[in-house]
């Protein structure tokens, strides 16, 4: 008995992806990495579906747009560490912390 993976599975693994993403979002909006990190797995979600869609079809649109996407998410990398970056040294130069020493 052989079992292909066929478009639906796809579709389904998207939509669990898409599923913790938005409950990441919605649940949790004090910490911005745990955001970022949801929107990089609605982002991831979008991918497989392009690409799926993409396979499915025939043609390459959807993995041009894929292509399109991870341009987007590395800019929201960097983003992401511009923002560790700044508040870790903004946390390291405060007055507060400089008293614990």
């Amino acid at each position: 008995m052989t079992m292909t993976i066929g478009l639906p599975h796809f579709l389904v693994v998207a939509a669990i992806l898409f599923t913790i993403g938005v409950a990441g979002i919605i649940f949790n909006r004090r910490n911005v990495i745990v955001l970022l990190m949801s929107i990089e797995l609605i982002l991831l979600a979008t991918n497989i579906n392009f690409v799926a869609f993409s396979v499915h079809q025939n043609n390459l649109i959807g993995q041009v747009f894929a292509f399109i996407v991870l341009t987007v998410a590395a800019r929201k990398l960097r983003l992401a560490w511009r923002y560790w970056l700044f508040s870790s040294v903004i946390a390291a130069t405060s007055p507060s912390a400089a008293s614990h020493r």
